[in-house]
């Protein structure tokens, strides 16, 4: 499975996209169209991959302000979990809260993913874990054979998702953390929606939110 991933830090969260080429065809996801689409679309545009579709973790501003532009530009759907379009709607509000003006409402998804449903381009691979707590509807992506998960707000270096927003639950975040992620072989590789990559390994070891469950 010859593959590649770009990762973009970008907005005003400073949050991660990622862009997951299949090298061979050339054809890439892009996972959480965070913001600043003229970004994303000429950081695909130096690598020569054509996005083909996109996924948003969660439906947090964040994660999801460059679905509209990037949907009407390359005309490629957008996928995100079946309880995420009334927080996709609630966007504009959420802009208000944070300070950023008004925002216009991300697109609906074309597709309503589901806890274990597969997201396959070429040889690319996803599986869907279902990881709520942080936000309603929260998806982690795991590239099996490839050993990488893109954890978006559930799991960061260190530390965990923040759950004092709307519909936020710690309880429920830690239960998706210890449940569907701390289950995951020791060298699968983190890639998270804010601050820089780990592994599972070291977060079982070392994150102190971890620590406090035993």
């Amino acid at each position: 499975m010859p593959f590649a991933i770009k990762s973009l830090t970008l907005g005003a969260f400073a949050t991660n996209a990622y862009l997951v080429a299949d090298t061979a065809t050339q054809n890439a996801l892009l996972i959480d169209p965070v913001d600043s689409p003229e970004t994303i679309l000429a950081a695909a545009a130096e690598a020569g991959w054509r996005i083909q579709m996109m996924v948003a973790t969660h439906a947090h501003l964040d994660h999801v302000l460059a679905a509209g532009a990037l949907k009407r530009r390359l005309r490629i759907p957008f996928l995100a979990h079946k309880e995420t379009p009334p927080l996709l709607q609630d966007v504009p509000a959420q802009g208000l809260y944070f300070g950023l003006g008004e925002l216009t409402a991300p697109p609906a998804p074309d597709q309503l993913l589901d806890d274990e449903d597969m997201i396959r381009l070429d040889s690319l691979a996803f599986k869907c874990l279902y990881t709520p707590g942080h936000a309603p509807g929260h998806i982690s992506l795991l590239m099996e054979k490839a050993g990488t998960l893109f954890s978006g707000d559930t799991l960061f270096a260190g530390s965990i998702g923040r759950t004092d927003l709307p519909g936020g639950d710690h309880a429920l975040l830690m239960r998706s953390i210890m449940d569907r992620l701390m289950p995951l072989d020791d060298n699968v590789r983190v890639l998270p929606g804010h601050m820089g990559e780990t592994t599972i390994g070291r977060e079982r070891r070392t994150n102190p939110f971890l620590l406090a469950q035993r």
